[in-house]
């Protein structure tokens, strides 16, 4: 472990926030970090971060650069920010969930100015993310993965999965994966709710079964709750079925589940609940069946 490291922290959002707060507590590194939002930044340094106003400064003094962040736009700024103000030797940990042949194209880039880059989507939602056990994937150079696996470790579960770009697009399986999951989970309670049995009682019934597992732990309470506060909202895993979709047709193949996915998903966009937690994907449902799910808590 070489605690000698520097590291900067880009992206204090639902799942930015804690990962960075786990990382200050178990690495024990020096932690600099930038946010747009003042209290986040706030809050970053009543745990022990070092919030720096000026982002090109963490760029300039930090050795490893992480980011968190939410479109194509501010992964690029970040990254070319991390390669025009680095050194040689400088590692970028991009945390985000990006287009594979983006990351191919940044890792280049990178190369070319002696950094290195690692692309380690994580999955999880916010939950995983405070407990610091997101399944991490990464890919890129297998010696600099293994140079910081301890600072990704700080945060979950990581493996390597291969050459730069390989990370997000195990992460794109991982999500065409669980947004099918999450749109059958919110057409089965739909189901269970016009039918008329009982929500809480389907759960108990059936969470140990084929149905179960950690996301169904996560989502279904909340759907019989109507929470719909964002763990993970719809608009982050919406950019990632259209990146998984542009994936796709350029390897000349279909997707057909995940057009059903994304279906959902963009009449979610249409009705405003965007911006919620992927439990709203319910809401489709809801309104094809003409039932109300779930009821909220006193």
């Amino acid at each position: 472990m070489n605690k000698n490291y520097k590291i900067g922290f880009f992206g204090m959002g639902v799942m930015g926030f804690p990962m960075v707060s786990n990382v200050i507590k178990k690495s024990g590194c020096e932690v600099y970090g930038y946010d747009i939002v003042p209290e986040k930044m706030k809050a970053f340094g009543e745990i022990g971060g070092h919030p720096i106003e000026n982002p090109d400064e963490i760029y300039k003094t930090c050795n490893v650069i992480m980011q968190m962040l939410p479109t194509h736009e501010t992964i690029k700024n970040s990254v070319r920010q991390a390669i025009k103000f680095g050194k040689p030797g400088n590692i970028i940990i991009d945390c985000s969930s990006a287009a594979p042949n983006i990351i191919k194209e940044l890792y280049e880039e990178a190369k070319e100015a002696g950094i290195s880059l690692l692309d380690s989507p994580v999955s999880g939602g916010n939950p995983m993310a405070k407990a610091g056990t997101l399944a991490i994937m990464t890919g890129g150079d297998e010696e600099t993965f293994e140079e910081v696996k301890f600072i990704l470790e700080c945060m979950g579960n990581p493996v390597y999965t291969g050459g730069p770009g390989s990370g997000d697009t195990t992460k794109l399986v991982n999500n065409t994966i669980g947004g099918a999951y999450l749109a059958a989970i919110a057409e089965g309670y739909a189901f269970a709710a016009k039918a008329g049995i009982d929500l809480k009682t389907t759960f108990e019934a059936t969470r140990c079964g084929f149905a179960g597992g950690p996301l169904y732990e996560n989502k279904v309470p909340m759907i019989i709750r109507k929470d719909y506060t964002p763990g993970a909202r719809i608009a982050v895993h919406r950019k990632d079925i259209l990146n998984a979709k542009q994936y796709a047709h350029s390897l000349g193949i279909d997707l057909p589940v995940t057009d059903v996915t994304l279906r959902i998903m963009d009449w979610d966009k249409d009705h405003g609940y965007i911006d919620e937690d992927q439990t709203a994907m319910v809401k489709y449902f809801e309104d094809k069946m003409n039932v109300d799910v779930g009821k909220k808590e006193d």
